[in-house]
């Protein structure tokens, strides 16, 4: 398993290694030891899957409040994303910031949001399917979100000329100079 950390370190997208013959092919995506080994100790409960269908389809900023705060470990099997993490930490060095990444089906890539991120993601292939595991259960009381368009915060989408497909509740989220601190450094 190769780790690399995004510009914010707790970011980090995970490539697992494929090993193919004349049959296809065999991946080891998940492996406790094997993260704890690069320091990521975590234990996941929970997997979930979506599949959008037109390209642009948005989903967030979401994340879960204390205490079921989530980590997440975020695998596309088919299409392509743009994946983003926001740093919501108050306090934090990179408080307000974001980085983003492609995340795909050929390149096999995944990526951990940790918690006290907000997270989303935007289709860039229709019919892509999101594989995501995560650190705590859906709690309804606790699922909070943050405004994907935020200018404070200047995501750099790569919509092109789509206008994204939203869920009516992330059309509602505030923004970060709305945001409690659910979270602290």
């Amino acid at each position: 398993m190769q780790v690399e950390s995004l510009a914010i370190s707790d970011v980090k997208i995970l490539t697992p290694k494929r090993f193919g013959d004349a049959r296809g092919f065999f991946s080891e995506t998940y492996n406790r030891a094997t993260l704890a080994e690069h320091g990521l100790d975590l234990e996941f409960i929970q997997d979930n899957h979506s599949m959008s269908q037109p390209v642009g389809v948005l989903r967030g900023l979401h994340f879960q409040t204390p205490p079921f705060a989530q980590d997440k470990l975020v695998r596309v099997v088919k299409g392509r994303i743009f994946d983003v993490a926001v740093d919501i930490r108050k306090g934090s060095p990179t408080y307000g910031k974001w980085v983003g990444a492609e995340i795909s089906a050929e390149a096999w890539n995944q990526i951990l949001v940790p918690v006290g991120f907000a997270h989303g993601f935007v289709t860039l292939e229709p019919d892509t399917e999101v594989i995501y595991k995560v650190t705590a259960p859906y709690a309804p009381d606790h699922d909070k979100g943050l405004a994907w368009d935020d200018p404070d915060i200047g995501i750099d989408w790569p919509l092109g000329d789509v206008t994204p497909t939203l869920s009516d509740k992330d059309t509602k989220h505030p923004g970060l100079a709305d945001l409690p601190a659910y979270f602290a450094i």
